[in-house]
C-alpha cells in the first residue's frame, strides 16, 4: 500500500497505540469482572481471555473514531470495553465451536477446563458486556444511549449471523461458493463486529448522533474485508508464536476461507476429487498429512497468491473511502491513527 512514511515507523507508532488502549482496556475488563463464588469454575476462567494480550483493534478504533469526531475519551471508554468483553465472549464460543487448542498463545478454555464450563465463562462474559455498556450509556440523554443500544444489538445479530452461515456451510457441505459469497460471510461474521460497529457507535457518540454512518460502513467493510483475509492467511503462512493460534487450523477445520473457496473452484482432476473429498470430512477425519496435501494445492493452483491479490484491492479501496468517511473528523493523533491503521492491516504479521 502507498504511504510516504517508513512501513517500521508506521508499524511500532501503531502497535504503540494498540498496547496503549490495550492495556487500558484489560484493566477496565478485569475490573468489571464479579467477585465471589465460584472462582474455580466460573469467574476465574472467565477472567482468563480477557487477561491475556490481542490486538485490541475494536476498542482503538471506537475510541480513536470517538475522539476524532469531538467526544471525550471518558464518554467512549465504558462502550469500548463493552465491545470487547463480547469479543471475549465470542473468542470463547468460537473456540468451543471450532474445536481449537491455542488461543493468544495459551490453551484454550475448552482445553482447560472442559465444553461445560468454557461455555459457561463465555455466557458470563456476554451479560457482563451488557452491564458495562449499562453503565456506560448512563453518561448520555435516553435518546442516544437508545441509539448506541441499538447499535450494540445490531452488531451482535450480525455476527451471529455470520457464525451461523459459516457453520452451516460446513454442516451442508456446501462446495459451490465464490469469492463474493464469501465476502457476504465475513461482512456479517467479521467486519460488522470488528471494524463498522465500533467506527459507528464512535462517531455517533462523537457527534452527538449526528455523523453521516453510511461512508463509515463502507470503509469499515473493505477495512475489515481486508483485515479478516489478512488473518486467513496467516492461519497458513504465519508463525505460530507470534500468530498465538494454531496454525492451518482453518483448514482442519474445514472452514471456507476465501483460499480454500478458490481452491475448490479450481482444483482439476484427481487434486479436485481429494480437495472435495477433503471439505466434506469432519475435523477427527482430516489427517496431519491430508492437511499438508491440501495445504500444498493452495500453493499449486495459487490460491494464497489469489488471495494476497484480492485482499489488497479491497484495501487499496478502504483506502479510497477513508476521507469521505473521516471528512467531518477533527485531524489531529487520532485521526492519524485511524489513517495508518489501513497501510498497517497489510504490513501486520500477527
Amino acid at each position: 500500500m502507498t504511504s510516504t512514511t517508513d512501513p517500521a515507523e508506521l508499524t511500532n507508532s501503531v502497535e504503540d497505540r494498540l498496547r496503549e488502549v490495550g492495556r487500558l482496556v484489560r484493566r477496565s475488563m478485569l475490573d468489571a469482572m464479579p467477585d465471589g463464588e465460584p472462582v474455580r469454575w466460573l469467574y476465574g476462567p472467565m477472567r482468563e481471555y480477557p487477561s491475556r494480550p490481542g490486538k485490541a483493534l475494536r476498542p482503538a478504533l471506537c475510541i480513536s473514531a470517538g475522539r476524532a469526531f469531538g467526544a471525550e475519551a471518558q464518554d467512549l471508554l465504558g462502550v469500548a470495553v463493552a465491545i470487547e468483553l463480547l469479543h471475549n465472549a465470542f473468542l470463547v464460543h468460537d473456540d468451543v465451536a471450532d474445536g481449537s487448542e491455542m488461543r493468544r498463545g495459551r490453551p484454550t478454555l475448552a482445553s482447560t477446563y472442559g465444553l461445560a464450563a468454557a461455555i459457561n465463562a463465555g455466557d458470563g462474559l456476554a451479560v457482563v458486556a451488557g452491564q458495562v455498556l449499562r453503565r456506560a450509556t448512563r453518561r448520555f440523554d435516553r435518546d442516544l444511549g437508545d441509539v448506541i443500544w441499538a447499535e450494540f444489538d445490531t452488531m451482535a445479530m450480525r455476527t451471529l449471523e455470520g457464525q451461523a452461515t459459516e457453520v452451516g456451510w460446513q454442516l451442508d457441505n456446501v462446495q459451490q461458493l465464490k469469492p463474493e459469497d464469501y465476502l457476504e460471510l465475513i461482512m456479517h461474521k467479521t467486519c460488522w463486529y470488528t471494524t463498522i460497529h465500533p467506527l459507528r457507535v464512535g462517531a455517533i457518540i462523537g457527534s452527538s448522533g449526528t455523523a453521516e454512518l453510511a461512508p463509515l460502513v463502507r470503509f469499515g467493510f473493505h477495512f475489515g474485508a481486508a483485515f479478516q483475509i489478512r488473518d486467513d492467511l496467516l492461519n497458513l503462512v504465519g508463525d505460530e508464536n507470534m500468530y498465538g493460534k494454531e496454525i492451518l487450523g482453518d483448514l482442519y477445520e474445514g472452514k471456507r476461507t476465501l483460499p480454500l473457496v478458490h481452491l475448490l473452484a479450481n482444483a482439476e482432476g484427481r487434486d479436485g476429487d481429494l480437495v472435495r473429498d477433503y471439505v466434506g470430512r469432519s475435523r477427527e477425519e482430516r489427517s496431519s498429512e491430508l492437511v499438508h496435501t491440501v495445504r500444498d494445492l493452495m500453493d499449486a493452483y495459487g490460491s494464497i497468491q489469489f488471495t494476497s491479490q484480492y485482499a489488497e484491492g479491497i484495501l487499496s479501496v478502504a483506502e479510497d473511502y477513508f476521507e469521505e468517511a473521516f471528512a467531518d473528523a477533527q485531524p489531529g493523533p487520532d485521526l492519524d491513527f485511524l489513517r495508518a491503521l489501513v497501510p498497517y492491516v497489510w504490513a501486520r504479521w500477527r
